[in-house]
């Protein structure tokens, strides 16, 4: 139900910990040291993987590669103990504290908390603090390792010249697109209307008078409800939903329907159709409180006030992203539009091609560099009206990759070979002063044979 999808700022360890104890049955797959990999470790990693994967799928090598992975934390875990690296308890105290109150903000309290992932402070606290601690050794060791790679203008070039001119990569122009968002919020007036046609369909159902299942086809503004008539299958590890409608959903009993509840997305009616275990299967309507067109016309003028602002200097435009912007992802982005490729800040047109981000492409052709538009409305992901200004700050000509246009990016690049080569050589050192062993269906993997091979030479 991608409508529905919370906001996640990332992969979490104390979310991966949490899914991975959850499991029932587990298996030792591997053996470094005095520490195991468990199965549980691998399915949360690939999972893991299989979610922020653009298109769902993953690698036929991501087993190979996850465990290559899981090993190395391992060895640099025990070298790290070996070293008597400095990592103290205040450390681990700090980044235990900052994930907790990511996920008491991420579900809106602690009971929340405790009733959708199952776990109090308390035992989040307990639980975690190990791999959390052993996730800083790791990283702590890891910097050790690469911290005295350096490379030279000369190497950037060497690497650059080895690359075949016919696979030199092509950029489009690549353009810095910020915006600053406003979604207005719908009256008192409307917010009741929707609740009252929720309780309206509630006593419906109840009375027999219709059938859960019609009025959601019929009524539902969930963009899914055409596929799947507004059921769900939810799984209490999962964090992908919204949290208030994930904790409403769980808090019922099979056959219960809920009372109107309202989410990031509007307002829902809930019934809850099969519970096994921790996997639940729910039925759903949602509506949206209706924002007028006096809202949106208020809105537009505030935002080209906002505008006038920064046009005049008055602020900056990152200042402004902090102050007014009702974007979900302004906290962690400043207003900057993502790339899809990883490349930062830096995206193509064919880049914004999400329903909410297509209009922007017919702004642009009005601006310079440096230019912030008028106030435009549009839809966002959540189908939410709203109003935003659109700033660009830079375009780039298309042109083939070159030393003098993406120094930068060939000498990441040529960075992040050198560092894998200096952590596998490091790996291929230290191994063989542990005692490794892995299931066979990992031996053939690339560097996981060429680890055990060297430790058979001891």
């Amino acid at each position: 139900m991608k409508k529905l999808l919370a906001l996640s700022a990332g992969t979490l360890l104390l979310w991966q910990a949490a899914v991975a104890q959850r499991l029932v049955a587990d298996k030792i797959i591997g053996v470094v040291g005095d520490k195991i990999i468990l199965k549980s470790d691998m399915d949360g990693a690939l999972a893991d993987q299989q979610r922020n994967s653009p298109d769902g799928t993953i690698s036929h090598q991501a087993p190979c590669n996850t465990m290559e992975m899981l090993i190395s934390q391992k060895v640099m875990v025990l070298q790290a103990e070996r070293d008597s690296l400095p990592v103290s308890d205040g450390e681990v105290e700090a980044q235990m504290e900052n994930r907790i109150r990511y996920f008491e903000q991420l579900y809106g309290t602690k009971e929340k908390m405790k009733e959708i992932t199952g776990y109090s402070v308390y035992q989040l606290r307990e639980r975690f603090r190990q791999p959390i601690k052993e996730g800083l050794l790791a990283q702590a060791m890891r910097n050790k390792v690469v911290e005295p790679v350096k490379v030279t203008p000369s190497e950037v070039k060497r690497y650059f010249d080895a690359i075949p001119k016919d696979s030199l990569h092509f950029y489009e122009s690549e353009l810095e697109i910020g915006q600053i968002v406003l979604i207005p919020k719908a009256t008192r007036e409307m917010d009741n209307y929707a609740i009252e046609r929720l309780q309206d369909f509630k006593k419906r159902v109840l009375n027999k008078e219709s059938d859960f299942g019609s009025l959601a086809i019929l009524y539902s503004e969930d963009p899914g409800v055409k596929e799947n008539k507004g059921v769900y299958v939810m799984n209490r590890g999962d964090k992908q939903w919204d949290a208030d409608f994930m904790a409403a959903a769980f808090r019922l009993k099979e056959g219960e329907i809920s009372s109107p509840v309202k989410s990031q997305f509007g307002y829902h009616l809930i019934q809850m159709l099969k519970r096994s275990g921790d996997n639940v299967t729910v039925q759903h309507i949602l509506l949206k409180a209706a924002v007028t067109k006096a809202d949106l016309s208020a809105a537009t003028s505030k935002l080209d006030s906002i505008r006038t602002l920064i046009v005049n200097n008055k602020t900056t435009f990152s200042e402004a992203v902090a102050k007014y912007s009702d974007a979900q992802t302004a906290k962690f982005d400043g207003g900057m539009i993502q790339s899809k490729t990883g490349e930062g800040t830096l995206l193509s047109i064919d880049q914004l091609d999400d329903p909410s981000e297509r209009d922007i492409v017919l702004m642009l052709d009005t601006l310079k560099p440096g230019q912030i538009s008028a106030p435009v409305s549009f839809t966002d992901d959540n189908g939410r009206a709203g109003v935003r200004i659109v700033y660009l700050k830079t375009r780039t000509q298309p042109h083939r990759e070159n030393l003098t246009d993406d120094y930068s990016r060939i000498q990441q690049r040529t960075l992040d070979i050198k560092r894998a080569e200096a952590i596998n050589k490091w790996l291929v050192e230290k191994i063989p002063t542990f005692y490794v062993h892995v299931d066979d269906e990992y031996k053939n993997c690339a560097h996981i044979s060429q680890w055990m091979a060297a430790l058979a030479k001891q």
